[in-house]
């Protein structure tokens, strides 16, 4: 029977242009309707039994709808209270699950944080650098400033253990600036290989406006720039009496030139960073990665003559369609970033390595040196292979595994 209310998680609804973004905040789990449907379950969510609210739709709209088709939707999304109705009277056997709590940890701090006074702080700060980096050009980042010590080893585990807090920094950013605006954003911590990485998980961001959501993407690079600025700052102060960098201003450098690497990286517009979901919603896209990769290879398939390697693109909606036709160069754009840094970064500091190292060879197994180039020299191996072999043998069975008859199902 549907002549009984229907009970619904918090729904939060977002307008975007012709289509609403409806979702609960506290599973992160949306879908977008067109603007006669969110206004129906609207209806719904507010008290209005199935069987009215689909004679309110059709005297509204001149259209019928197949409330049970309807109804097993918002199931499947999550959006209805299992075993619940409106009133609050149990029926079935399904588990309820509990409402969010209303307190937010941390809010107080991320209010703070990205409070205008806290702003302003921010601001002075990079300004403070840029006119300190203007009067002292050795503060300007250079690959030179990775190596703070004569010892490869030193260097090698003092840069993988000393940007750590740091990416925890940048992420803590993202969840702080995800808690201010009352979101339940959490960070965690993981690993890829055996590279320790921080996740930030920015739960019910669709739920708010479009506006709102840029500072969230953003406050990681902010967090960059801010850091970058104070151990600029710290090396400078703690110069040595003949102007030249202490060791402590030499690890703030060092440290400051992995945080210039990841602030570049995040122009990697081909990759899902930062300021890639900035695009994305100020291009109000739902899928713009996808939709405007997959069209830049069926573009290249064409010219090479191989149609049939294309994708279908109507897998992707109109709107992400015709912006992904435009935000093509884009991506190439963020690959030439990354050849540049790959080429004015990254081969400098590892032909400095290996320079480093191979002198340290050449002083002979009864010095110190030459352990140290040896067991760096492995280790940098190590680290640049291991990786590309696990990720080759990750994919491996797929490769081997005999062909046969492939099965799809499709749910509309």
């Amino acid at each position: 029977m549907n002549d009984v209310a229907v009970a619904f998680h918090e729904l939060s609804f977002v307008s975007e242009g012709d289509e609403v973004v409806v979702g609960r905040v506290d599973t992160d789990s949306y879908a977008v309707l067109p603007g006669d449907g969110a206004a129906l379950l609207r209806k719904m969510a507010e008290g209005m039994p199935p069987d009215q609210a689909a004679r309110w739709y059709e005297s509204t709209y001149g259209e019928q709808v197949d409330m049970d088709e309807f109804l097993e939707t918002l199931h499947e999304l999550g959006f209805v209270r299992s075993g619940e109705t409106a009133d609050g009277e149990a029926h079935g056997a399904g588990d309820q699950e509990a409402a969010p709590s209303g307190r937010l940890p941390l809010r107080w701090l991320a209010r703070a944080a990205f409070s205008p006074l806290a702003v302003v702080a921010y601001v002075a700060v990079f300004a403070a650098w840029l006119l300190t980096a203007t009067r002292h050009d050795d503060l300007l980042p250079r690959p030179g400033h990775m190596f703070f010590t004569d010892s490869l080893l030193v260097v090698q585990f003092g840069i993988l253990f000393g940007q750590l807090p740091l990416i925890y920094l940048h992420e803590a950013s993202h969840m702080l600036a995800g808690r201010r605006l009352g979101l339940r954003s959490r960070l965690g911590i993981s690993n890829r290989y055996f590279y320790i990485v921080f996740e930030t998980k920015m739960n019910g961001l669709l739920s708010v406006e479009r506006r709102k959501r840029y500072m969230p993407f953003m406050s990681g690079m902010a967090c960059d720039v801010v850091v970058f600025s104070l151990l600029g700052l710290l090396a400078d102060l703690t110069r040595e009496p003949g102007g030249g960098f202490s060791l402590t201003g030499r690890v703030a450098l060092a440290l400051a030139f992995t945080v210039l690497t990841r602030f570049v990286w995040q122009f990697q517009l081909y990759l899902r960073t930062d300021l890639y979901y900035v695009f994305a919603t100020a291009l109000n896209c739902h899928d713009l990665h996808d939709a405007s990769t997959a069209l830049l290879r069926n573009r290249i398939w064409r010219l090479l003559g191989k149609p049939h390697r294309a994708v279908d693109e109507q897998r992707w909606t109109e709107h992400d369609r015709r912006v992904g036709r435009w935000y093509g160069p884009f991506i190439v754009l963020g690959v030439v970033v990354m050849l540049g840094f790959v080429v004015l970064g990254s081969l400098p500091v590892t032909v400095q390595y290996v320079e480093v190292a191979v002198q340290g060879l050449g002083a002979g197994p009864s010095h110190a040196a030459f352990w140290d180039g040896a067991v760096a020299m492995v280790l940098l191996v190590t680290w640049l292979v291991l990786p590309a072999y696990l990720s080759w043998r990750k994919r491996r069975p797929a490769r081997t595994r005999p062909a046969g008859p492939v099965v799809t199902e499709g749910v509309n």
